[in-house]
């Protein structure tokens, strides 16, 4: 799944093909995604013009110009393609992850513009559209969400009242959205090797200082994986034709068995399983 940096990425490459164009029409071939498509999603999006493409964490979210919205998800395997009326390409995926072309199945979603379309292809089917008629319904639905790790509201007094008297431990506080929005597994791995905490501490347990290496190599993880094109595991191009490379620069995920990349220690990466998802730390530098 596409966690912040990656849907950042998806979000600045829509909005330098798809800002300020008018939907001329909207194709749904698969209406059973995660939530199915309503039979007025089309009429709500057609000839509307696009006044930003906006995210908040691992949503996207087309602002058009009636104060209305459409909130996109891509889920575990969901694409967005750009596909132009006068330009053949083999890279059309505006992000980094799964094929760099349009898949030969799956195109469920398609809007239409005068010189190009948008399609969302989506294997599993766990992505979805949500259309929102005003900007109060739309606050709505993430009223249940933290703060982003680049949000001032991310703070020390944030993680203090948070973590007050909870036991779970801190690598499941990281993926919990209620928490802090955005962070998923890989990064998650990331931060808390930068931090030198060990996935498995109790939040409750954790001192003001280790709190403030979480904030400030949270922000600092994610904007540096924005800056390098988000992260991918195979090495593909996105429709501007940059290649997304911040796994180059991963320190302990997908790296189980090798060595500790400190200069200073001798540690080997372990790869455990935290509520069923893979977690890489180092049991020296990230002691419990």
């Amino acid at each position: 799944m596409p966690e912040l940096p990656e849907v950042e990425i998806v979000r600045q490459s829509l909005s330098k093909n798809i800002k300020g164009k008018k939907i001329n029409q909207v194709l749904v071939r698969n209406r059973n995604l995660r939530f199915r498509l309503k039979h007025s999603f089309e009429n709500n999006l057609k000839n509307k013009f696009i006044l930003d493409i906006k995210r908040f964490s691992k949503y996207l979210i087309i602002e058009f110009e009636n104060n209305s919205f459409c909130i996109i998800h891509l889920g575990m395997s969901g694409t967005i393609h750009i596909k132009k009326n006068k330009k053949e390409s083999l890279i059309t995926n505006t992000s980094f992850y799964h094929s760099p072309k349009i898949p030969e199945k799956h195109n469920h979603v398609e809007f239409l513009f005068s010189d190009l379309k948008l399609i969302y292809n989506d294997p599993r089917r766990f992505g979805f559209f949500i259309f929102v008629d005003n900007k109060i319904n739309l606050e709505k639905r993430f009223k249940k969400f933290g703060p982003e790790p680049f949000d001032k509201r991310f703070n020390l007094k944030h993680l203090t009242n948070f973590f007050n008297g909870k036991k779970k431990n801190i690598k499941n506080f990281l993926l919990d959205q209620k928490f802090v929005s955005g962070i998923g597994n890989i990064y998650a791995s990331e931060i808390l090797y930068s931090s030198k905490i060990n996935p498995l501490t109790q939040a409750k347990n954790l001192n003001k200082f280790q709190l403030k290496k979480i904030i400030k190599n949270s922000k600092k993880i994610l904007l540096k994986a924005i800056k390098q094109g988000g992260s991918t595991i195979r090495d593909f191009k996105n429709t501007k034709g940059d290649a997304g490379h911040f796994q180059k620069n991963f320190k302990v995920y997908g790296r189980d068995n090798k060595n500790c990349k400190r200069s200073s220690c001798s540690g080997i990466i372990h790869k455990i399983s935290q509520s069923k998802r893979s977690t890489f730390f180092c049991k020296i530098c990230q002691k419990y």
